[in-house]
Formats: structure tokens, C-alpha cells, sequence
């Protein structure tokens, strides 16, 4: 079998430094497969270290090409007698314009492909490039997933319920669910009904990832109820401390939930899908929730804080406003800085962590009620309390909707109920949400 260089084609005996430019090269144009095992002449000589050789194309991927074009390269091992080559499949990249990190978004750093070479763009192809990114439609819409069939029955009954009249043979149109070539993309993937994308809440014990203690994943499923599911348990863990004198009560909360609403639906909206997930965890003095991929590109830190809004992915904002989730004022960022400061904030390239500390005095309040389990004894219980409780005793395997549901009680304060018999040591979460179960103490 003998291989051939074309445009779409590129041979290389081994390893080169030039390695990275010829898969960014193939990036800017449309694609290709790159051969490595074979030489010049077409002939197969193999490849002697396949696993260092798929570790070098690993660490291309991760720390050498901007911006991250993983989801456009598949690597993979083929045989030729009993010969071992890698191929690299390369897909035309969904962002407008890719460079060799090292030298940013110049000449020496960005390359098409001509034939069987490569090409160093001109600072005018660079520029065009560059603006037709910032105008084009944002990488979530035109990622294609690799899902072939999707149902979003959630996504639709929620938009209905906000007075959305949909038409079905529209709806994926209208709400550009699919790439231009018709398939569905990532937007489609994060909003069907089913998914693989997770939503992880970790709670830890003390202040830092050393002791493990509970971890629940809200994902897999349309991103709108994930973060609902998110911010229900979020609810659930803002412990209230009521204070009676002087008059009137008043009641303080661990945290301040509008600022943690803001910071979970930011983290949603303007997260880099690409990297990885949002993230959301849990210490004794602190919450963090963690979303990847840094600023927007050409938004400072000074309008970041101002409020100014450039959202990551635009379509996804566009869902979360039409459901009445966000305002899209760029408010957000300003009701997290006026409670909690601009400390609050880590900026880096690569991601935006929120960390919100606990009000201290709750705190100490709580940790006094856990250590001692308030010496509160059934009897002392409010009715509710005590109906909620029997419950679990009855079947431990209830969902906190579930209970909502079998009492008639309002969902809202059922969870109220439950932080409360949580909070004077009587239950406690035995594993995730989806598949744990309570455990009655006493």
C-alpha cells in the first residue's frame, strides 16, 4: 500500500518540530488527516513509540495551539502489515482562526495549507479572520456533537410555560440547534433531554480537597433543570440563624443566595465547554464555583466588573433569557462584587473561580448545633418536622420532590424542613442525590 501527499494529505516519517504548525495549518483550511510512519516516497516505515509519540500529539493539543482545538482532532493507531502508524484526523476548526501559542496571532504564528505545504498568513488574512470570529455565530453553536438523535420535551414544556408558542417544525431552526451542515451540535447536546455533560456539586470536610465527603452530579440532562437541581441544593445548604433580640427578627443566612445565583448562572453561561464543566464545591468556611476558559476574548477585568456583558456562548444566553433565568443586563457580576468585593474573584486564562465565604456567625452557630445535636429530642419538633420525618423513617429512599408530592407540603418548605432536621442532627444525606438515601441519626 502506498500513501500520497495532497492537500488533504501529509506524510511524515516521525516526530518534527513542525508537527504543530501542520495540524494548526490544517485547522485554518479544511482539514485533513495527517499520517505519521510514513515517509516522503509514501512508504510505510512505522512507528516505533506509539504511546510517547500519542502523548506529544496530547500535549500539542493542550499547551501548544490556541484557542483549544481537541474536539477537532482524532488520533488513532492503525496497522500496515506489522507495521504501526498513527492517523490523525483533523477537522476543519470551529473557531475562525488558530496560531502556534508561542507566537500568538501573527505571521510566524498562523498558517493555512496550500497544496502539499504550509503557508504563513499575512497580517491582513489574520485580521479578516479575527473579525469574522467575533461576528460569527459563538463555537457552541458550530461544535458539532457526536449525538445523532435528541428529544428536548424539557426545554420545550419550559419555554410553553413561559408563553412560548413553538412551532415544531421550526423549533431546531429557530433555536439553532444544528450546524450548518445539518447535524446537531454541543448547544443541542447541553439542552436535550438526556445527556453525558455533567454538573458536579463536591462537598468536602474542612477547608480544603484533602477529606472527601459527598458528591452529587445534577447533569445528564438538559442544562436549564440542571441548574435548577443545582441551585435547589444550594438552597438546601444555606443554613438560616434567626436572630430575636433586639426586635424585630431577624434572619441571617451562611450566604447571601441572590450573590450565589448570579455566580452559578455565570458559571453555566460563560463556561468553556471545550475544557471541561462548571463546578461547584463545598468547604466548612466556603463555596467555590469554578467555570473554565478565562474572560471572554476583548473584555478587561475593568468591564468585567462594571458589568459590561459579552457572553461566552450567546445562544445559551439567549435560552436563559427568554426562560426569565437572567436578564442579560450585566447585572450579575455587580450584585456578586457590592455583597462580597472583587477578592472574591480568581481570574486566570483559564478559568474564573467565585468563592463565597460563609458568614461567620452562622457558622459558629451551626458548628455548635452539629457537634452538640442541639439536644433537641422529637417532642420539640414543629409538626411538619415530624410528618417529614416519619416519612423518611418509612422510606428513607424519598426525594425531597417526592415527599413534596406524598405530604402536599410546598416543595420550597420541604427543603426548609429537611436543612432543619439536618441541622439539629436528626437526618443526614447518605450518598448522591439521585441515588442516596437519608439516614435517620435519632
Amino acid at each position: 500500500m502506498r500513501f500520497v501527499e495532497t492537500d488533504k494529505v501529509e506524510l511524515k516519517e516521525k516526530n518534527s518540530d513542525s508537527l504543530p504548525k501542520e495540524i494548526e495549518s490544517f485547522l485554518n483550511t479544511e482539514g485533513g488527516v495527517l499520517y505519521i510512519g510514513i515517509n516522503d516516497d509514501g512508504d510505510v516505515v512505522g512507528v516505533e513509540n506509539i504511546d510517547s509519540t500519542l502523548r506529544l500529539i496530547s500535549d500539542i493539543l493542550s499547551d501548544q495551539i490556541e484557542p483549544n482545538a481537541i474536539d477537532c482532532v482524532r488520533p488513532e493507531v492503525e496497522f500496515v502489515g506489522s507495521k504501526a502508524i498513527i492517523k490523525i484526523n483533523i477537522k476543519k476548526g470551529y473557531s475562525s482562526l488558530y496560531c502556534i501559542k508561542k507566537y500568538g496571532f501573527s505571521s510566524n504564528g498562523c498558517h493555512y495549507r496550500v497544496g502539499t505545504t504550509c503557508k504563513s498568513m499575512t497580517l491582513e488574512m489574520i485580521k479578516k479572520r479575527f473579525e469574522a470570529g467575533l461576528s460569527s455565530l459563538d463555537m457552541m453553536v458550530r461544535r458539532e456533537s457526536y449525538y445523532s438523535e435528541m428529544r428536548f420535551t424539557k426545554l420545550k414544556m419550559l419555554l410553553i410555560e413561559n408563553g412560548y408558542h413553538l412551532e415544531e417544525n421550526s423549533f431546531e431552526r429557530n433555536f439553532k440547534l444544528r450546524t450548518n451542515d445539518g447535524s446537531y451540535n454541543y448547544l443541542a447536546e447541553l439542552l436535550s433531554d438526556e445527556n453525558s455533560i455533567p454538573f458536579i456539586f463536591a462537598k468536602f470536610k474542612g477547608k480544603t480537597k484533602a477529606t472527601f465527603s459527598e458528591r452529587s452530579d445534577y447533569g445528564n440532562q438538559c442544562i436549564v433543570l440542571a441548574y435548577e437541581r443545582m441551585k435547589e441544593r444550594l438552597m438546601l445548604e444555606n443554613i438560616c440563624k434567626t436572630i430575636t433580640n433586639p426586635r424585630p427578627r431577624r434572619d441571617i443566612y451562611l450566604y447571601d443566595m441572590d450573590a450565589v445565583n448570579e455566580a452559578l448562572v455565570n458559571a453555566i453561561i460563560h463556561n468553556d465547554y471545550r475544557i471541561t464543566d462548571p463546578q461547584v464545591a463545598y468547604f466548612d468556611d466556603r463555596l467555590e464555583i469554578i467555570s473554565h476558559g478565562g474572560l471572554p476574548n476583548g473584555l478587561t477585568k475593568e468591564e468585567f466588573f462594571k458589568g459590561v456583558s459579552k457572553p461566552r456562548n450567546e445562544q445559551l444566553m439567549d435560552i436563559f433569557t427568554r426562560l426569565g433565568i437572567v436578564e442579560h443586563t450585566g447585572h450579575g457580576i455587580p450584585v456578586i462584587v457590592e455583597k462580597y468585593g472583587e477578592s472574591a474573584f480568581e481570574i486566570s486564562e483559564s478559568y474564573i473561580r467565585v468563592t463565597i465565604p460563609f458568614n461567620r456567625e452562622v457558622l459558629l452557630n451551626h458548628g455548635a448545633i452539629s457537634g452538640a445535636i442541639s439536644g433537641v429530642n422529637r417532642d420539640e419538633l414543629e409538626v411538619k418536622e415530624k410528618i417529614i420525618l416519619s416519612e423518611i423513617e418509612t422510606n428513607p429512599n424519598l426525594s425531597t420532590r417526592e415527599l413534596s408530592e406524598n405530604l402536599n407540603i410546598p416543595f420550597r418548605s420541604v427543603q426548609r424542613y429537611i436543612s432543619n432536621l439536618r441541622e439539629k442532627g436528626f437526618i443526614e444525606r447518605v450518598g448522591a442525590n439521585k441515588n442516596g438515601y437519608w439516614k435517620v441519626i435519632k
